[in-house]
């Protein structure tokens, strides 16, 4: 049997879980699914452990994600973000990967839109915000970062290809833009709150929300009414763990397995 996992503090409300659950039983593969939750300062620990053992793999969550990338080899996308989700023990030494950049550009293929020659608007600058800009921007979209604090934006858009950043009265830019990725938790303890003005939406637009609870959001909402292609974030949670599957075992990940479970995880809470 292999073991897969989940390291984090806290990691009791994860649905990660059942959704690889779901993919081995769907591809009949001999394996489970585990979460872990060390201490902050015992995650080199948790590593070296994981690795003695035998673990096969593990995703990575919050608070650690900046320190398991120093733990692991970590590919050149995951260093650009700097931050690993996703460890692989498969090979002489643990392989770091970034595979929320992935969630964020398959989320759009998913649902049909181009991201190559685009424009696209990212709001916030923090880890879900790092992670989309790199990737649409290596997805050959042009990326402008809006942030509450405009010094973080100008400081990751100094490291994106092409990019430009500023402070949230920059986000007028939505107007023109084609793309739109909401990569804060505005919208998740409070549903009637939205990071974009509604103004600024529009029928040219796709818009990504990173806030999966609730699905619905009130961006998405008035998106959907200003005419804009709306992807919840369900999908980002499902994609990243998709390319996740994949990087461990080599197999196509059985997404609407995958999917079906995660959904009826978040429709039962």
């Amino acid at each position: 049997m292999q073991v897969y996992g989940l390291v984090g503090n806290p990691v009791g409300h994860s649905l990660s879980p059942p959704m690889h659950e779901a993919a081995y039983e769907e591809t009949g593969l001999d394996a489970r699914y585990v979460t872990f939750e060390p201490d902050r300062d015992d995650i080199a620990a948790a590593v070296e452990g994981a690795d003695a053992l035998g673990v096969s793999g593990l995703n990575v969550t919050i608070p650690f994600k900046q320190d398991v990338l120093e733990l692991v080899d970590p590919d050149p996308l995951a260093e650009r973000i700097g931050a690993v989700n996703t460890v692989d023990f498969g090979g002489e030494t643990p392989q770091g990967y970034n595979t929320d950049a992935a969630g964020v550009t398959r989320s759009f293929e998913r649902h049909g839109v181009g991201l190559d020659g685009n424009a696209a608007v990212v709001v916030g600058a923090g880890g879900a915000g790092r992670a989309a800009a790199f990737a649409l921007a290596d997805a050959g979209a042009s990326v402008h970062v809006a942030n509450r604090t405009a010094e973080t934006a100008v400081e990751l858009a100094g490291g994106v290809p092409g990019a430009t950043g500023g402070g949230l009265d920059t986000l007028d830019r939505i107007r023109e833009a084609d793309v739109l990725v909401n990569a804060t938790s505005v919208g998740m303890e409070s549903p009637d709150e939205t990071p974009v003005p509604a103004e600024y939406l529009h029928g040219d637009l796709a818009v990504l929300d990173a806030v999966y609870t609730p699905l619905e959001t009130r961006l998405l909402r008035e998106a959907a009414a200003a005419g804009a292609v709306t992807i919840d974030g369900a999908w980002m949670l499902l994609l990243q763990g998709v390319e996740a599957f994949e990087r461990w075992t080599g197999r196509d990940a059985p997404v609407d397995a995958m999917n079906a479970a995660l959904r009826s995880h978040l429709e039962s809470d």
